[in-house]
C-alpha cells in the first residue's frame, strides 16, 4: 500500500476553502480560511475571515468519526463564562473528495496567543513571567475550573496549549473542550486521558473513577510552569511520568495510593523524600503564599488536594480580590475590564 503524504499546511488551507465554496451561505455569512493554528489528532484549528467583515474568528474542524462520540459540541453550547471560549456557531462541511467524510466546524473567538508560546519565548530569552501578570493568570485559569466544574464538566486536557492569552488585555481563556466529559459518580471514565506533562497520579495510577479533581492538578502544574517556565514534571512515558513527580514530591503512602485508585495492587516503590519547594524555585522569583498554594495543589490524595473554589480563596490571590474598582488597569498593569472578582 502506497504511503499517504502529509499535506502541507497551505494545501489544507485550500482544500478547507473548496469545502466552504461549495456551501450553501451561512446565516452568518460565509467564510475564507486564512492560515492553521493548530493542529491535533481529531481535527485542525483555522483562522478564518467572516465575508464582508474585518472580523477574525478562529474555527476548529473536526471529522465526524461514528466509530467515537464526539462531546465537545454539546459541551460548548452549555459554556458561557469570561474564561471560556465561546462557541459562536457552528456548521458542517463535505470534503471535496469524498462527501461520506463530514466535518464540524466550530466557531470561536480568535486569540493571537497560546500561553505555551508565550513561555516557550520568555524561557528560551531567559526571563520570566512577571509576579502579578502569572498571578492574574493564574487567578483566570482558577476561575474557568470553578465555572466547569460547577455544572458538572471536567476538561480533562489542561496544560499550556489549551490557554489562550490577549497580551494587551491579560485576559485569558480556556479552549480545546475535545477530551471534556460530564463525569457521573459510580460511572467509569477512561484512565488513558490528559496530556502526559499534566496528568494527575490518578490517573497514572490507573484509576477509572476519578474526579474533577484531575483538572486541578494539571493547573497546579501550569501555574508552576508560569514561574518556572518550563514543565515541572517532564516525563518521557507514563511510568517515568510518576518518577518525574515522585522526585518532587517524594514516594506516596499506602494512604495516598489506596486513595487514588483503590484497585491498584502493587505498591513496591522506593523510599525517596520529597524535595523541598524551595530547591525547585532556586533562583526564581516566587510570591508570598506561592509555595504553600502549590503544595496544596499538587498532592498524591485528590480528596486532600484543594478544588478550584478553595484555590480562589487562597492568601496567594489575596492581592486580586482586593481589588476595589476594574477600569481596565491595575497599577502599570492592564487587566481584563470583565475580571471577576
Amino acid at each position: 500500500m502506497e504511503k499517504q503524504i502529509p499535506l502541507k499546511n497551505e494545501e489544507i488551507i485550500e482544500l478547507i476553502n473548496k469545502e466552504l465554496q461549495q456551501e450553501e451561505p451561512l446565516k452568518e455569512g460565509k467564510f475564507t480560511a486564512l492560515s492553521i493554528i493548530g493542529k491535533g489528532t481529531f481535527g485542525i484549528v483555522y483562522r478564518a475571515k467572516k465575508e464582508n467583515s474585518d472580523d477574525i474568528l478562529a474555527i476548529k474542524r473536526v471529522f465526524q468519526d461514528k466509530r467515537y462520540q464526539n462531546r465537545e459540541l454539546e459541551i460548548l453550547k452549555e459554556l458561557h463564562h469570561p474564561n471560556i471560549i465561546n462557541l459562536q456557531h457552528y456548521f458542517y462541511t463535505k470534503n471535496v473528495n469524498n462527501e461520506n467524510e463530514i466535518y464540524l466546524n466550530c466557531v470561536t473567538d480568535y486569540f493571537p496567543q497560546t500561553l505555551s508560546r508565550i513561555l516557550s519565548i520568555n524561557y528560551q530569552s531567559r526571563k520570566q513571567l512577571e509576579p502579578f501578570i502569572a498571578k492574574l493568570y493564574a487567578y483566570q485559569m482558577m476561575l474557568s475550573i470553578k465555572y466547569i466544574h460547577s455544572i458538572g464538566i471536567t476538561h480533562r486536557d489542561i496544560k499550556p496549549q489549551n490557554v489562550l492569552v490577549d497580551q494587551k488585555t491579560n485576559k485569558i481563556k480556556l479552549c480545546d473542550f475535545g477530551s471534556a466529559k460530564k463525569i457521573i459518580k459510580g460511572q467509569k471514565s477512561l484512565a488513558y486521558i490528559c496530556s502526559r506533562y499534566y496528568r494527575a497520579p490518578e490517573l497514572i495510577f490507573g484509576s477509572t473513577n476519578y474526579d474533577s479533581q484531575i483538572d486541578v492538578w494539571s493547573m497546579g502544574c501550569v501555574i508552576v510552569e508560569l514561574v518556572l517556565g518550563r514543565p515541572l514534571f517532564p516525563g518521557s512515558s507514563p511510568s517515568d511520568q510518576l518518577v518525574e513527580i515522585i522526585k518532587i514530591l517524594g514516594t506516596p503512602t499506602k494512604e495516598d495510593i489506596f486513595s487514588m485508585n483503590p484497585q491498584f495492587e502493587n505498591h513496591k516503590f522506593p523510599m525517596i523524600k520529597p524535595t523541598p519547594w524551595e530547591k525547585v524555585f532556586k533562583n526564581r522569583k516566587i510570591p508570598e503564599h506561592f509555595i504553600d498554594f502549590i503544595s496544596k495543589l499538587l498532592v498524591f490524595n485528590p480528596t486532600v488536594r484543594l478544588t478550584a473554589s478553595q484555590a480562589l480563596e487562597h492568601e496567594y490571590f489575596s492581592e486580586i480580590r482586593k481589588i476595589e474598582k476594574n477600569e481596565g488597569k491595575y497599577g502599570n498593569y492592564n487587566i481584563p475590564t470583565d475580571l471577576i472578582i
